[in-house]
């Protein structure tokens, strides 16, 4: 399905990305040198290379494998549009899947004896030589869901013009982060990447281009203060996070534009690969503090600040801090570039290629857990599954969201509750070790479900059609209305698993 969509109140984007919709598996392999395909001048664009069905058949997970028949090379929209017209039409139609930068962990962008689509292959070729084009009145910007959001940042800024709601990673394409809502410490305020999009063009499993749209807005922000605040007391340490989100007007002078919590445990260093941000001269004495209490709690707060008000930003970050019950003598504080404090994970990705630790399994668990629930959740889970396998090294999120900055029409499940936390397990592992970290997933899962805590998963993964149907809920039927819509014969997407389990 290609995408296109208008971003954030004077940001537009125009987005290639395939969603939700997935497929039946096909009975026999697609004829990539079928004279139907070659007559709508495909088959120059359709790849059986070794290296590239191999690259197609893998993503950042690293525990699912999928060989697709053939990945194709599109150059425009347009040949998409023909690969889908072709399937359609076929007596046994092939499943097809868009691959943007391949950071998907279950196997989400796969398929399986059909067409991987590169969407990467589109980059600069789109809008005269550019997928990211600003407007001349600079109130929007045009850009391919093929296209970067590193690359989306420094285009936009050169206009004194930037998105409001990102993904900790940059290194992630437009269209990828959308099809699945697009979160991290801005949603709070702004909502997800998908509740700041204006206008959005797509193509639907009959090949159709369509139009779609909502709203909202973008600014620009020179530089950062960023602060990280360590608690020993999770009620404290939620107590706080929800009294800051609570103060997310724009006139609000103790506003905050980022905000996430995440876990310190005992792995060697409170740093890890997302971001190095602790003095070293202070590593001992946090060291010391999570080996006191097992789990120490940090909380990562930013307010934006240009040149306008650069000499008030301090006065107006001691308000924002008064009152939090944070350990006295644990706030650690400083200033850095807009850019720098968005792109902070970038070199801790070069870091860990260069030790041949980037392309690993990755066996992530990402959660959205209602507010009520959320102690129950840190007791059952970080204090006891957590703690007690011993075996979780890398980061571990979890910090508040407003359910009102969310649209409910989106395909995305959340807890019904106004104020719900995401909880995210990153984990890295070998390639003989995924296993203990999938249990410990499954333990999670059991746990919460024993208890009754209203979990959701975020980036779903499931293996029945009952397990989905639940995880829909409510939203079952018309989501089920909308796949039969657009996409009757279940063409796209088959990596999700959704409409051929059973």
């Amino acid at each position: 399905m290609v995408m296109s969509f208008q971003f954030p109140a004077y940001f537009t984007a125009i987005f290639i990305i395939t969603r939700v919709m997935s497929i039946m598996k096909i009975s026999k392999p697609l004829d990539v040198h079928h004279k139907d395909i070659r007559a709508v001048d495909l088959a120059t664009k359709l790849s059986v290379d070794p290296s590239a069905i191999e690259s197609a058949s893998r993503d950042f997970g690293g525990i699912v494998k999928a060989e697709p028949e053939a990945v194709l090379h599109p150059s425009a929209p347009q040949d998409i549009a023909a690969l889908i017209k072709f399937s359609y039409s076929n007596s046994v139609p092939f499943g097809i899947a868009a691959k943007g930068h391949g950071h998907s962990v279950r196997g989400q962008a796969m398929a399986e004896n059909g067409v991987v689509v590169d969407m990467r292959s589109m980059e600069n070729k789109r809008r005269n030589g550019t997928g990211i084009r600003v407007s001349i009145d600079r109130l929007y910007a045009d850009v391919g869901g093929e296209q970067l959001w590193i690359d989306v940042l420094n285009a936009t800024l050169e206009y004194g013009l930037a998105p409001v709601s990102w993904t900790d990673y940059l290194y992630l394409t437009v269209g990828g982060t959308l099809s699945n809502a697009g979160i991290s410490g801005q949603t709070f305020r702004y909502g997800p990447q998908i509740s700041n999009v204006l206008e959005m063009d797509v193509i639907t499993g009959k090949a159709d281009f369509l139009t779609c749209s909502p709203r909202m807005n973008s600014e620009l922000f020179y530089a950062v203060k960023w602060v990280r605040l360590l608690y020993d007391d999770f009620s404290s340490f939620t107590k706080d996070q929800e009294h800051l989100i609570s103060k997310n007007g724009r006139k609000d002078k103790s506003a905050l534009d980022y905000l996430e919590g995440s876990l310190l445990m005992d792995q060697g260093s409170p740093d890890n690969w997302r971001s190095s941000f602790f003095p070293h001269k202070d590593h001992p004495k946090i060291i010391s503090l999570i080996t006191k209490h097992g789990i120490i709690y940090c909380l990562e707060i930013v307010r934006h600040y240009d040149d306008r008000t650069k000499h008030t930003v301090d006065k107006e970050m001691k308000q924002v801090l008064h009152g939090l019950n944070y350990m006295p003598g644990f706030m650690f504080g400083k200033d850095v570039g807009y850019e720098e404090f968005l792109n902070r994970v970038r070199s801790g990705e070069l870091k860990l290629k260069s030790q041949g630790l980037w392309d690993v399994p990755h066996p992530w668990l990402n959660l959205f857990i209602p507010k009520s629930q959320i102690s129950d959740f840190n007791n059952g889970v970080f204090r006891g599954i957590v703690l007690e396998r011993n075996i979780t090294t890398g980061p571990v999120l979890v910090y508040p969201m407003n359910r009102q900055k969310w649209d409910d029409r989106m395909s995305a499940v959340i807890p019904d509750e106004e104020i719900f936390y995401t909880v995210g397990f990153l984990h890295s592992s070998g390639f003989d070790t995924w296993e203990a970290f999938e249990d410990q997933n499954k333990d999670i899962m059991r746990f919460c479900n024993k208890t009754g805590i209203m979990v959701k998963q975020y980036l779903p993964h499931y293996s029945t059609k009952e397990e989905w149907v639940h995880h829909f809920g409510s939203k079952w039927k018309v989501f089920q209305h909308r796949k039969y819509q657009f996409d009757p014969r279940m063409l796209l997407s088959p990596g999700q698993r959704i409409f051929n389990n059973n």
